[in-house]
This record gives C-alpha cells, structure tokens and sequence, in this order.
C-alpha cells in the first residue's frame, strides 16, 4: 500500500429519490426501465428518515441523485436541507436541462438556505435514449462540450464576470450578482470518455468515478492529474460505490448470495439489454468487469472485496465492497491511499443502512485517521 500521508476523506451517503428496498430489483432502478420505482416509495415522510438518520449516524453529506423517474432533486434538497443542521447536499443536476447563469442563482439560494450546505454534481447524461426523452437531442460529444460551456458561464457568474464572447450553446446578457453571503458551490464531475476527462480536468474540484479495481482507479487518478496540472489546476477524486458488510466475510458473501438469487430470471438479461444502448464509457467500463465471468457472488469478485454482482441489474454505479466491517474499511483506505479523498456510499435499504454502516464501519475509519468528521477541511 501507498505509504503517502492523505488528507482525511469525507463520507457521505446516497438518497434514494426514485424509491428503496431491501432487494437489487426494488429498490428504485436508476436509468434502467425494469423497475422504475423502489418497493418504498419516496415519500417526504421517508426521505426525512434517510437525512436524519445519516446525518445522525456521522456521515459528512448526502448524495441528491437525477435521472428519469427520479424526484426533482432541486425541490428534495430546498425541503430537506431544514430536516437537519450539519449534513452537507451534493445535489444532481444535468447542464441540458438547466441554464447557466439562473442555475448560479438557484445555487446561491439554496447556500442561503442551508447555510452554505450544498455542493453541485454535474451530469452530462449517459443515455441518447434518455435524454430525448427529456427533450435534449444533442450527441455524446456535444453534450460534454454543452456542459463545458455551462460550466464556464456558471462560474463567470459566480466570479461577478461576463462571459468572454457570446459561446455556441449560451448567450449571457449582464450578469446579475449572486446573493451576498453564498459560498460557491464545489462542482463534483463524472466521465471516463475523453470527451469528458477534459471537461473535469477544466471545470471539476472533484472527479467522481464509479469504483473500479484499485489499479484501474490507480491509472485513472493518474491521467486525469496530468490532464489537470495542463490546466494549471489540482483534482480531488471521489468514488461512489456500495457497501455490503457484515460481522465476518462469509456472512457478507451469504448475504449478497442470497440477493442474487432473488433477482427474477429474465431481470438480468433485459436489463442488460437495456444497459448495452447506452454511450457511457463509464457504463461500458461497469459493464466489461461481468465479462466472462459467471453468476454466482464469488464469481463477481472482480477484485479483492470489490463485487460486481450490483451491475447485473443496475445502470449507473455497479460494485460493491463486500467483507467483514474491517476489511470493508481497509478496501476504502486503500482507496483513499491511492489518492481518492471523497466517497459516495449505499446500501440497501438506504435507511436502515446508513445505521448500520455508521455504527460499524465509520468508527473503524475514524480510528484509521481516514475519516473527515471532525476535521476543517471542505468540498473544495
């Protein structure tokens, strides 16, 4: 293992907006038709549960997602950020849905609300299919360069200046000021295309990535320094994952075992399908780690403690971390000693999860010298 002294990393959890279970197949299935809403609805009442109990059990922030048949997450965090006191809002936005310059406003409401709560994770879409469905016809490369530009006029705006020439995708009047006393928001970014590297290495204080084996993490967290430090610019990486842990390591493997034998026969292959007409490459990457490999849960071990088994029927972030509380806390250090200082956790159900991996694996953590809580250090 890297012996290099990190930074402390931050945890944070995930809000299931489009519904909860205990199940792979229902509990609310991001971007993949099969089961658009979990077996517990999302309902105030519930999201409340979720916040409150992850703000309670240590965790530094909450991941607000988007995607179709997910909630509107601008209105789930406005009414959430006042459920609790010190829990930070990562909340999910797509650039193509949005305009720049009222998108920096909605921003700097929202800070003043929460008291400067809220971080920003920027999407550019994964799905041609997905996003005409939202009324965005653009291609793949062109949505990123659309994101580029957001990008630019959102923090020209923040920054109290005026785009410098009126661009391809946005024409900005005079620039209203944002409220006085509103933080600007950190902008979390995901995308292993090209296309996209470029775009976080510009724009992103933090790169997000669906988690991979360590070395392929390890050459990404490489690159995409480079790519940055041409821009004159420094990176924080983020991982976002789930979590299966248990007292010992057989009973962790038992139980993800058993959640792969509850999957409906004819779940995985349609949802397969349905994965296989996106252009993400981070889906592609997700997708390539299942090849050739069979269906039991030993099977999907992809690497030591890291399953596969959640991208048989789930788009978007597909591994897990599955073992003992203490050896799942090991596989997030060696994580974070790779260079990766934020992490996005889930598990299902995410209420009575983020108890539970609060109680058993953030103390072990903490006690590692690797968790946030407690320490002055921000989003940026």
């Amino acid at each position: 293992m890297n012996t290099e002294v990190r930074p402390p990393i931050q945890l944070d959890w995930f809000l299931p907006t489009n519904g909860d279970g205990r199940h792979l197949t229902s509990s609310g299935l991001p971007k993949v038709g099969l089961f658009q809403q979990g077996e517990r609805a999302p309902t105030l009442d519930y999201l409340r549960q979720i916040v409150r109990a992850t703000e309670q059990a240590g965790f530094d922030g909450i991941m607000v997602p988007t995607a179709s048949g997910f909630e509107d997450p601008w209105l789930i965090t406005a009414v959430l950020a006042q459920e609790v006191r010190r829990l930070k809002f990562l909340l999910t936005l797509r650039p193509g849905m949005e305009l720049p310059a009222y998108t920096a406003h909605r921003a700097a409401t929202l800070q003043l609300l929460s008291e400067n709560r809220l971080a920003l994770h920027v999407v550019t879409g994964s799905s041609r299919f997905e996003q005409r469905s939202l009324g965005d016809f653009l291609e793949h490369d062109e949505r990123y360069a659309r994101t580029a530009e957001f990008l630019q006029v959102f923090q020209a705006v923040w920054a109290g200046k005026q785009p410098a020439h009126p661009g391809r995708y946005y024409r900005s009047g005079i620039n209203t000021p944002v409220a006085p006393g509103a933080e600007v928001p950190a902008i979390y970014f995901g995308g292993a295309s090209e296309a996209a590297e470029q775009v976080g290495a510009a724009h992103a204080q933090t790169y997000l990535m669906w988690c991979e084996p360590p070395a392929m993490i390890a050459e990404r967290v490489v690159r995409m320094r480079e790519l940055a430090a041409l821009q004159g610019r420094t990176l924080r990486f983020g991982l976002r994952l789930h979590i299966f842990a248990d007292r010992t390591d057989e009973a962790a493997w038992a139980h993800v075992e058993r959640l792969l034998e509850e999957i409906p026969k004819d779940a995985i292959d349609q949802a397969q399908r349905q994965m296989a007409k996106y252009e993400s490459v981070g889906q592609s990457r997700q997708t390539e780690l299942m090849k050739g490999r069979g269906r039991g849960a030993r099977e999907l071990e992809v690497s030591a403690n890291l399953w596969a088994g959640v991208g048989l029927v789930r788009g978007g972030a597909g591994t897990a971390l599955v073992g003992s509380y203490e050896r799942v806390a090991e596989r997030i250090e060696e994580y974070h000693q790779l260079g990766v200082d934020s992490f996005i956790l889930s598990g299902f159900p995410h209420l009575e999860e983020s108890i539970h991996v609060g109680a058993e694996v953030l103390p072990l953590l903490r006690r590692i010298g690797a968790s946030a809580r407690g320490a002055e250090v921000g989003r940026g």
